[in-house]
């Protein structure tokens, strides 16, 4: 599970930055990857990347400001031409359905596979056996959400030694109590999984925050996550400015990383006026001076959840 950044601008896009969109890739857990976000040109940058539009599974969209939402209807309608044929969920706030439906009326587009544009409200938005999406609304200038992505608890490792002493031999068995499914051997004795499995281990935990003021629903969804994704529109002198347009500094990222006890802080969504790779270090400066374990975004650029 990691993070592919596909664009870490803020407002409109750079020849260095494209505006915001980023995927959680899922190959080793579900075969597939979650976008959230899609400003314009986001499919140009998939293009330029590894990833396949028909692995993508659900796209989750923060809020409805267009660096974060013009690229959708694009990226949609192209996805069956790259072979997306699988069911797709679109996630976002009220108003979400409307503008697709709009669009596609107006410029007569048609995709041939499932699409699903569900309109959220507060709370878990999606869940199933291995893992369950939050989301929760932030502090911008129009409804913006923040989403938490909690993998559920995986069994533990199987006790080897204790399963040969008892001579069971590697095979369907162990698939059977790996899954927790209590066996009965020939010789009639019943093994319990509990008994064999290791204590269950963690899942993961991401929170992927939108545009955003400093707020406790910020450090609500991002409670001991192992990453997260904060905007850092702004230096720390500029924190008049990120007030008023509904934005953080980076150094009020960090601060919410530090009071949320979260392990690792990725930065995205630089304003435009930082081009220089000079201002771009400022910002990282800023945040490590508050949370040490902290990296920048950056195009093609991916962060680890370890």
């Amino acid at each position: 599970m990691d993070v592919y950044f596909l664009g870490t601008g803020a407002g409109m896009p750079t020849t260095r930055r494209n505006v915001s969109s980023m995927a959680l890739r899922l190959y080793e857990e579900r075969g597939s990857f979650w976008m959230f976000d899609c400003g314009e040109g986001t499919q140009h940058q998939i293009l330029r990347s590894p990833l396949k539009l028909s692995k993508c599974e659900f796209i989750f969209i923060t809020h409805l400001h267009g660096d974060h939402l013009f690229g959708l209807p694009g990226l949609l309608s192209s996805r069956a031409h790259q072979g997306g044929t699988t069911p797709l969920t679109v996630f976002g706030p009220r108003g979400l359905g409307k503008y697709m439906k709009t669009v596609f009326e107006v410029s007569q587009t048609e995709v041939p596979y499932p699409l699903l544009i569900k309109e959220i409200e507060a709370g878990i938005v999606w869940s199933d056996d291995q893992f369950s999406v939050t989301a929760l609304p932030l502090e911008h200038r129009v409804p913006s959400f923040g989403y938490r992505i909690q993998e559920k608890d995986r069994p533990g490792r199987l006790k080897f030694e204790m399963l040969r002493d008892k001579g069971i031999p590697p095979g369907p068995l162990y698939g059977q109590l790996k899954q927790g499914i209590d066996v009965q051997l020939p010789d009639g004795e019943l093994v319990f999984a509990a008994s064999v499995l290791g204590e269950a281990i963690p899942g993961k935990k991401i929170a992927i925050l939108g545009d955003t003021r400093p707020c406790d629903n910020a450090v609500r969804l991002a409670r001991h996550v192992d990453l997260l994704v904060h905007e850092a529109t702004f230096l720390e002198d500029k924190a008049e400015n990120a007030h008023e347009f509904g934005h953080s500094t980076a150094k009020q990222a960090a601060t919410i990383a530090q009071k949320a006890g979260a392990k690792k802080l990725a930065l995205t969504h630089f304003s435009s006026r930082y081009k220089d790779e000079e201002l771009i270090q400022q910002l990282l400066a800023e945040a490590v001076s508050i949370f040490p374990n902290t990296e920048l975004a950056d195009e093609h650029h991916i962060i680890t959840t370890s």
